[in-house]
């Protein structure tokens, strides 16, 4: 396999983190499942910026978004899969 784009924890998790600077929108991007040692790919559908969350899939409305196997959320939009998970989409339950 050549190097991920993004990295993916556990395959249960719904976004996986980009691991390198240049994902730009309409790019193919490989990920690395490390707990499954398995790749998968999908198409960016928004620039990602690197440490950034990319969905894995579609995300509903009010879903729990899980990265690393843990609840790191919910959203407060629908998410395509390939776009950009951040503060604009994505708040903590806390609060």
């Amino acid at each position: 396999m050549s190097s991920p784009d993004f990295i993916v924890h556990d395959p249960e998790d719904s976004v996986g983190v980009a691991v390198v600077e240049t994902i730009e929108a309409g790019r193919t991007l490989t990920g690395w499942v490390m707990e499954a040692d398995a790749t998968i790919t999908l198409l960016a559908k928004d620039a990602i910026p690197l440490g950034h969350k990319i969905a894995l899939r579609n995300l509903g409305t009010d879903e729990t978004v899980l990265k690393y196997g843990q609840d790191i959320g919910r959203t407060v939009a629908a998410v395509e899969q390939g776009r950009h998970v951040h503060v604009h989409n994505l708040k903590t339950k806390r609060w």
